[in-house]
């Protein structure tokens, strides 16, 4: 595909996380022969139903340049994945636009699980140890979560 823009002037290491059950960081580079007056825009759009949105909150690095983007109240569809675009804009030139598809179950980062407590007795039963699945805003059978439990014996 031919892309307008001059080249090397898209942004590079985009990636998006998902942490504390609804909120959504997005960062990314300049891109590396991007003029210094680039400017970067970050527009999403869930579903193909959905309309697209652009970023209401960028984070900016310390020339004012949008470098991220942090959003709230993203609830996940685990059927679809969402639609992401940067572009760009110059006045010295025309800047190459980035977009990807992403499964946003994927990029989620899990709680950590809810109320561990740990029983431990002298007698040979040893410790019970028990505990609550993570929250989570798309995964309704808790059956899924896997656990691995470290023991240091001190």
């Amino acid at each position: 595909p031919v892309f307008a823009g001059m080249n090397g002037s898209a942004i590079e290491n985009f990636s998006c996380v998902i942490y504390n059950i609804f909120l959504m960081n997005c960062t990314w580079r300049a891109g590396r022969d991007a003029p210094a007056d680039t400017q970067y825009f970050l527009y999403w759009q869930k579903s193909r139903d959905e309309e697209e949105m652009e970023c209401e909150l960028y984070i900016k690095d310390e020339n004012c340049r949008n470098m991220g983007c942090i959003f709230q109240n993203v609830s996940i569809d685990t059927e679809i994945a969402a639609y992401f675009l940067v572009n760009g804009s110059s006045k010295d030139s025309l800047i190459q636009f980035y977009d990807e598809y992403i499964d946003l179950y994927k990029i989620e980062i899990l709680t950590a699980p809810l109320n561990v407590t740990a029983h431990c007795t002298r007698d040979p039963t040893g410790c019970i140890i028990t505990w609550h699945p993570p929250l989570t805003s798309h995964v309704e059978n808790t059956n899924c979560f896997q656990y691995e439990i470290s023991i240091q014996n001190k």
